[in-house]
């Protein structure tokens, strides 16, 4: 039979628009975060439950468990979308999944943009944040060990092991940089942030029970956490009273047994020194949400197509010409 002249070039009845490829690759990839965001819910909520009922509800607005879930739920919310849109070639699930995902890349970026620009505000919001999680810190057992990971945070000694700043000696003049670092690890010595409290170590007088006020009946009364310390060689136990009555004292008496500089300066200190590893952690994040998006749109299209293809065969399926 013959074509009708300008009729479109014809397709065999298996004939698809929608490649396999993409269509699979953003199911598994969506596959893997939604896996990821149940694993988060799961650990959030088995941490929120574990905790004392009463001491939960006072911190609740820092409490990392809180944060864990609902990231979590979102996260799976919007892999829920692309998983199933994807499989099942929803155009409403995909477009969903890449509206939502660019609303988030823009906010990350936006938030990023922000922190740069008004970088005092940013510095005042962490402030308040921290002093936040100061007054709750024996209120919450996760937020405790976080401080105190904050606090006493290691840092690799491969990026302090250089000339004339040396964290620790070896007595061999020829030893190399690898035979160092077994030493340094052999004697438990770890550089850290150097840090205590969110300006300086005073700033712990705000939790109740490290608070100076002479009617405050804690036996932790004017002292800082254990984190607070400076380290010893060769500790085999750590000493949780070492920082008792520091508040009491004035800097120069302090420093010789705590870290007397706040985190806040230190945080500043460290991103300034690391710019293009935190530069490498948000292209990190970037990409797979680029991806996302980039496969959902792609997708989207191609089923557009195949819409249409369906649509203009059903038209002229009965068509003499066709």
């Amino acid at each position: 039979m013959a074509r009708r002249p300008g009729a479109p070039a014809a397709y065999g009845e298996d004939f698809s628009f929608i490649n396999p490829l993409v269509k699979y690759l953003l199911f598994f990839f969506n596959m893997l975060f939604w896996v990821i965001s149940m694993v988060m819910v799961g650990v959030g909520v088995y941490a929120r439950l574990m905790k004392h009922a009463e001491a939960a509800l006072a911190s609740l607005a820092v409490d990392p468990a809180i944060l864990l879930i609902v990231v979590g739920i979102l996260m799976f919310l919007l892999t829920f979308c692309g998983c199933i849109g994807s499989l099942r070639e929803n155009i409403c699930l995909l477009q969903t999944f890449s509206l939502c995902l660019t609303i988030v890349f823009l906010l990350q970026l936006a938030a990023g943009v922000l922190g740069f620009v008004f970088s005092d505000k940013a510095r005042g919001k962490v402030n308040e944040i921290i002093n936040n999680a100061i007054v709750h810190y024996r209120d919450d057992l996760d937020l405790q060990n976080l401080i105190d990971f904050g606090q006493k945070k290691p840092v690799f000694l491969e990026h302090l092991l250089l000339p004339g700043s040396m964290v620790c000696r070896s007595s061999k003049p020829e030893t190399g940089l690898k035979e160092l670092t077994a030493e340094c690890v052999k004697q438990n010595i770890y550089t850290t942030f150097s840090c205590c409290g969110g300006i300086s170590y005073k700033d712990w007088s705000q939790n109740m029970y490290f608070n100076c006020s002479e009617d405050n009946p804690s036996r932790e009364r004017c002292s800082v956490p254990y984190s607070c310390c400076l380290p010893t060689p060769n500790q085999a136990v750590i000493n949780t009273m070492c920082g008792q009555g520091m508040q009491a004292l004035d800097y120069l008496e302090a420093s010789k047994v705590i870290y007397t500089n706040g985190c806040i300066d230190r945080l500043v200190n460290w991103i300034h020194s690391n710019l293009f590893l935190l530069g490498g952690v948000a292209l990190g994040l970037a990409i797979p949400q680029l991806v996302g998006i980039l496969l959902s749109m792609i997708l989207v299209n191609q089923i557009k197509d195949q819409i249409k293809l369906q649509l203009y065969n059903q038209q002229h399926r009965a068509d003499p010409w066709y």
